[in-house]
């Protein structure tokens, strides 16, 4: 079967984005760090294994999973000297595939834009994790910048509290529907708080997405600046992507 992302040259998306990358790969380091002992890592919805050579020397076993069977084949071509073992599966589909409570660290970056029903998504992921398992999650964020500025401005003073999600246009060429939604950070505090999560790190990150200022400076100082903006900006989480790293706790 078909998924979404076949029809479409993820990594041809990446090759002008080596801010978003690099700002992505700080983050998830910083996180890595905070987590003392990691046997296994498991990372849903993988793609090409963009972000696999940041985190696999911290387990002993590492498993890619993704719906995409035309993803997990460039997976494995572009890691080839890495030992890894490979699903091809949909999230909803992982609790038959993985054994429950053997995963020390899920990872999860964006992929919760396409995902409709947070309560489901974030209890399979607790059924994976082991018992003081982590979680490293990212999303796009609702109340960025730019849309705090945006809808302010128009007078839309309750846009602050509004936790509902909001769907959003894309340009990506995917002939299969498929949704793109930004949430909030508050929803997605309180599902992981239901879920049996307690948040322990919060990052802001990708906080000088702006096409002009990419062309403006260089590529070393907005990445310096993104680092010391990523803590900061973290608190009234102002940035277009928001990663959380999350301890399972029961």
């Amino acid at each position: 079967m078909s998924a979404y992302y076949d029809s479409y040259d993820y990594p041809s998306y990446w090759e002008s984005r080596s801010y978003e990358h690099n700002s992505e790969v700080y983050a998830i380091s910083e996180f890595l760090n905070l987590i003392p002992k990691i046997k296994t890592i498991l990372e849903i919805g993988t793609g090409y294994g963009r972000l696999t050579p940041i985190y696999y020397y911290r387990a002993s076993k590492v498993i890619l999973t993704d719906p995409s069977a035309k993803l997990l084949k460039m997976a494995k071509d572009n890691l080839t000297n890495y030992k890894i073992k490979y699903i091809q599966a949909k999230l909803e589909n992982l609790p038959s595939k993985i054994r429950s409570n053997s995963v020390n660290v899920v990872i999860l970056v964006r992929v919760l834009h396409h995902i409709d029903d947070l309560d489901n998504t974030f209890f399979i992921i607790n059924k994976i994790i082991a018992k003081n398992g982590f979680l490293i999650l990212e999303f796009a964020n609702k109340r960025h910048l730019k849309a705090l500025f945006k809808e302010l401005t128009h007078g839309n003073l309750t846009f602050l509290h509004d936790i509902f999600p909001i769907d959003v246009p894309t340009k990506k060429r995917i002939k299969h529907k498929l949704p793109f939604r930004n949430y909030h950070p508050d929803l997605i505090k309180e599902k992981l708080k239901i879920s049996g999560f307690r948040i322990v790190d919060t990052r802001s990150v990708s906080n000088i997405r702006s096409p002009l200022l990419k062309k403006l400076i260089p590529l070393d100082m907005l990445l310096f600046l993104e680092k010391m903006l990523q803590k900061p900006f973290s608190y009234p989480k102002l940035g277009p992507s928001i990663f959380i790293l999350a301890k399972k706790v029961n």
